[in-house]
């Protein structure tokens, strides 16, 4: 347990991963309240949409409404995702509101690369070059990469922690070529594969052959083993972890409908509560906001403690 972490960086992905996922449409304006409430829980980092091709993702097609139309808080990195120069530029154009960084995104499954990109791993190595070169144009820095599928692939199986060592260093290579310093590395359990074993054994991977990289974990509750993993994580120190409230989100390339989304914030920071690693988070507002995310989506989330609510009640009446 030594190596247990003081603190931890939640970085809330809902408003982005959450809403892509749903069926219906979902009006920007209750997109604007879920973020702008996601603002008043001490959380620092809120991802809110994604400009991305909306034939491909049509929830977001109103990216730039939702991204013109939310009042931000001092204090708090507001971020969005994209895949490509296009959405980049649609970013850069909300330059004022938004912390706009750039990573370089890769898959440790090829077969999932061409489901979530349409292009292979060699054909995605390309693109992030090109990707690589048009952000450092537009004086946007680039300090990460990413990896999805890092513990497993509904198309390509299982993965393993070579295969992660192994885009982590096409990524790192690729960022050599334009001459960036990448910090941070991010291992994505996109399809819910990982389990506390491989969160080991990936991490620990990437760490002996990069010690001074900051790791970080994206993780999925698709067969309910998110929370033992990030454990996983803790106990290695790890110290970045995405999440969504209410457990919104999933991805809409896994192939696997009605699979859970991430890992709820709420049980997140609970567990880091509870083991005495500071969040910054209030988690009673926190898990009222889980419950405004249910009722703008119109049904359950997979958040247990929506329902449980936390142990600050029980605490207070047991010490009156």
């Amino acid at each position: 347990m030594a190596d247990l972490p003081q603190t931890v960086d939640i970085h809330e992905e809902g408003p982005r991963e959450g809403f892509q996922i749903e069926p219906g449409p979902i009006p920007s304006a209750e997109k604007i309240a879920l973020i702008e409430a996601l603002s008043e829980t001490g959380l620092r980092h809120i991802q809110i949409c994604s400009f991305v091709n909306p034939r491909l993702v049509p929830s977001w097609a109103d990216a730039e409404v939702v991204a013109g139309g939310f009042r931000p808080r001092p204090g708090i990195h507001y971020a969005a995702l994209w895949f490509n120069e296009s959405g980049m530029r649609r970013a850069l154009a909300f330059r004022d509101r938004l912390a706009i960084t750039g990573s370089i995104s890769l898959s440790a499954s090829d077969a999932f690369s061409r489901k979530n990109l349409n292009r292979g791993h060699a054909e995605n190595l390309e693109a992030m070059r090109k990707q690589t070169a048009a952000h450092l144009e537009a004086g946007v820095p680039v300090t990460r990469v990413g990896v999805m599928a890092a513990f497993g692939c509904n198309y390509q199986g299982d993965i393993t922690p070579a295969q992660v060592v192994q885009t982590v260093a096409d990524g790192l290579a690729v960022a050599a070529e334009a001459g960036v310093a990448i910090t941070d590395v991010s291992l994505a359990d996109t399809m819910g594969w990982a389990t506390p074993i491989r969160i080991e054994r990936g991490v620990a991977a990437v760490r002996e052959r990069w010690p001074d990289l900051r790791i970080g974990l994206h993780l999925h509750d698709t067969r309910g083993l998110a929370v033992a993993n990030a454990h996983a994580g803790l106990r290695l120190g790890v110290t970045k972890f995405d999440s969504t409230v209410g457990g919104l989100g999933g991805c809409p390339f896994a192939g696997q409908k009605g699979a859970a989304g991430n890992i709820c914030t709420e049980e997140l920071a609970l567990l880091c509560e509870e083991m005495g690693i500071a969040t910054g988070i209030d988690l009673d507002a926190l898990i009222e906001v889980g419950r405004l995310a249910e009722r703008i989506v119109g049904h359950q989330l997979p958040s247990e403690l929506l329902r449980a609510g936390s142990l600050a009640a029980f605490r207070r009446k047991a010490a009156a």
